[in-house]
């Protein structure tokens, strides 16, 4: 319990590195602050607006590092149930990062470098169900869900058939629990995120 513990509390500081915040001050030398630019996201897709396509490229390769490493860090210090903690709490730094009042990112980027940590043997489906739902509904809300509901029932399936799961830790309870919470927190951000909107076109 000490080790999940551990690794839970390494998993969030690691997510809470300020990808988008480090990369945009490096490009433009503090003249852009993707926090009160844009969308106001400090995520991969403001950046490509603000910053530039490349420049934004940077940021979600970085947040999906965050959670590669989380994961891996996570499974290195405890095992298998480690890793799942510390892949769950690498998407919680990222969106609730303590440094900035718990005012991050989406989580998007970070949720698929943790899976390829975690839960590997998803990530295609997850890639899949991205671009698809992108191309077909053009609505990331929609998007989002569709992709959360997959993710949980993937975890599922993974769980109770026995799917082997490449190099990432035996599917258990865990892998659900990774999965219901990392989807839940990146859902919620979507949705307030949506709601903001909606309020400042009212306005």
């Amino acid at each position: 319990m000490v080790e999940v513990v551990v690794a839970a509390v390494v998993g969030y500081l690691l997510g809470t590195f300020p990808s988008a915040d480090v990369v945009s001050r490096i490009a433009t030398r503090g003249r852009v602050d993707l926090r009160a630019s844009g969308s106001g996201n400090p995520g991969g897709l403001n950046a490509m607006k603000q910053i530039g396509t490349a420049w934004g490229v940077v940021v979600i390769v970085a947040d999906i590092v965050k959670g590669v490493i989380a994961g891996f860090a996570g499974m290195a210090i405890g095992g298998d149930g480690a890793g799942y903690a510390a892949a769950t709490t690498s998407m919680a730094g990222h969106i609730f990062p303590v440094w900035s009042r718990f005012k991050g990112g989406k989580g998007v980027a970070t949720s698929a470098g943790a899976c390829l940590a975690v839960f590997p043997a998803f990530f295609p489906i997850d890639a899949v169900v991205a671009v698809f739902g992108a191309a077909r509904t053009r609505n990331p809300e929609r998007t989002i869900l569709v992709n959360a509901v997959v993710w949980v029932g993937s975890a599922l399936v993974w769980w109770l058939v026995d799917v082997p799961n490449l190099w990432g830790p035996e599917p258990s309870w865990g892998l659900v629990a990774f999965s219901a919470s990392g989807s839940g927190m990146i859902v919620w951000k979507f949705a307030a995120a949506a709601r903001v909107s909606r309020s400042d076109l009212a306005a």
